[in-house]
């Protein structure tokens, strides 16, 4: 059952009409309702077989206004790395003791990012790591050899896009505080990324339906075809 705060935003929305970004994020700041400050997300529903391998949709992009939100970084690393990783601003830095932690029940961070000399040891936790959506790839940049990049990437708003097992692509681009037109710079850097990562073995309509919302708003259709 709907919340009384939810009936009354989705009033303001007409289920039937698909809107422009700029209309849908105007939306999506009039209807978020609730006391805090609402996350901003983005649903893709795409025109492929993410069964197919070469079908897969996955990548990063870094919003040009970040996403709103603090992120814990752990690196897992040895050596000059560690020292620049501690330098760049990560909030963990440690090799196998923080293996031994992990093990032990801690998953305090929102991204790990490991050198590509630390996976045999990070394969310990990957069981921990996987279902969670933490493990290190190098497919989203968490496993490198310039580890200040990626921390100064994360830092600044990166966000990883990837396929769900409906084919629907889900990603935050930022907070309802930002304002539609920030939001807008957010929502067009990730559906350029978005195009430009369209497989060759993809076959008729890419981009089938586009979808925003609130935390707690309702979902708004977009017109993807006028961006």
């Amino acid at each position: 059952m709907k919340g009384k705060r939810y009936l009354e935003s989705a009033k303001l929305v007409n289920r039937a009409n698909l809107y422009t970004p700029q209309e849908a994020l105007d939306l999506c700041t009039k209807t978020a309702s609730a006391k805090f400050d609402e996350t901003v997300e983005l649903h893709i529903k795409l025109g492929v077989d993410g069964r197919q391998a070469d079908q897969q949709v996955r990548g990063t992009v870094v919003l040009p206004n970040g996403t709103g939100r603090s992120v814990k970084v752990l690196v897992i690393t040895k050596g000059d790395n560690a020292d620049l990783a501690t330098k760049a601003g990560a909030d963990y830095v440690g090799a196998e003791d923080m293996i031994a932690k992990i093990q032990q029940g801690w998953l305090d961070f929102d991204v790990c990012i490991t050198t590509p000399d630390m996976m045999p040891v990070i394969g310990r936790i990957a069981k921990v790591l996987g279902p969670k959506g933490l493990m290190p790839n190098p497919k989203s940049g968490t496993v490198t050899t310039d580890v200040v990049k990626a921390i100064n990437d994360v830092k600044a708003g990166k966000v990883e896009y990837r396929l769900d097992k409906t084919n629907i692509v889900h990603v935050m681009i930022g907070k309802v505080s930002f304002g539609t037109e920030k939001l807008l710079v957010n929502f067009n850097a990730l559906m350029d990324a978005i195009v430009k990562a369209k497989p060759q073995a993809a076959k008729g309509t890419y981009i089938k339906s586009v979808n925003l919302s609130s935390t707690m708003g309702p979902g708004i259709k977009v017109d993807y075809k006028v961006m």
